[in-house]
């Protein structure tokens, strides 16, 4: 496992390299408020393949935006590209979890001819909300932002206390919410103290209209395979199956596992992942 440091200019993102650099590329993206160490128990099972995963910005041990900045989740895709022209990467394999899948399927759409194979866990499409729900939306990012310059910051107390922090957010194994928090918290004077960006918890600005996220899944032109969860997020699965047409090439698994399956349950889900990128 080896430490990346990836400087785009506008900002410096971080990562985790697993495995040799010569075989092929996976570019691993992972959900909202998790980073990089997400993937530490799936790149066991895929030595096949040198894994990049990404710490995004604000997640991890990446940078923070600047002061005055917010966090767009399509900025994202700017970081993303950025990195990818400046490794000079092609026939990408995507692996992405939650926000991660959402970010990874919007960038297949955006750059089809850089993405060899796509594969989503726990993740379809974009949220979206109604048109009419635009101002209260705005309304609420604003307002958000503001309480998040007067609450005061809270601190861990131990790697204990932000593990149970983390069991308590979302059902996983301990052992997966003790990875992810093991890069999430860094050692600080009087303690311990939070690395990811608390302006990641303020709301977004505006969502996508349903019309919009149909569109970026249109635009999927590789291969795709979805994993799902059997004890996942359950709101996934009637959603995947009222638009899964809309991806050319799609096919779908599910694997024993919650949201958090490729930690959980990394030996089965690396299978399905190996299978479905040998055959393409």
């Amino acid at each position: 496992m080896q430490e990346l440091s990836f400087d785009l200019g506008h900002i410096r993102l971080t990562g985790l390299g697993f495995g040799d650099p010569t075989n092929p590329i996976i570019f691993a993206t992972h959900g909202w408020l998790d980073n990089a160490a997400s993937f530490i128990p799936l790149s066991q099972y895929l030595e096949d393949y040198y894994i990049v995963a990404l710490d995004f910005a604000g997640h991890g041990k990446s940078e923070h935006r600047a002061q005055g900045a917010h966090y767009h989740i399509l900025d994202n895709i700017f970081d993303m590209h950025s990195l990818i022209e400046s490794q000079g990467w092609k026939d990408i394999l995507f692996l992405g979890h939650s926000m991660g899948g959402i970010l990874a399927g919007a960038y297949a759409a955006c750059f089809p001819e850089l993405v060899k194979g796509l594969v989503l866990m726990e993740a379809f499409g974009a949220l979206t909300k109604e048109p009419e729900s635009s101002p209260q939306q705005l309304r609420d990012s604003i307002r958000s932002r503001l309480d998040v310059n007067i609450k005061p910051t809270s601190k861990p107390t131990s790697i204990e206390q932000a593990v149970q922090a983390r069991l308590m957010a979302g059902r996983m194994l301990r052992e997966s919410a003790e990875l992810l928090m093991r890069r999430n918290i860094k050692h600080s004077d009087d303690g311990f103290e939070w690395r990811t960006d608390r302006r990641l918890r303020t709301l977004s600005s505006l969502r996508l209209t349903e019309p919009q996220a149909d569109a970026f899944l249109r635009g999927i032109e590789c291969p795709t395979l979805s994993i799902l969860g059997k004890q996942g997020f359950d709101e996934l699965k009637p959603i995947q199956a009222n638009k899964k047409y809309l991806i050319r090439n799609f096919r779908s698994t599910e694997c024993v596992g919650g949201h958090h399956l490729h930690m959980d349950n990394p030996q089965e889900v690396a299978q399905k992942i190996k299978e479905f990128f040998q055959e393409i």
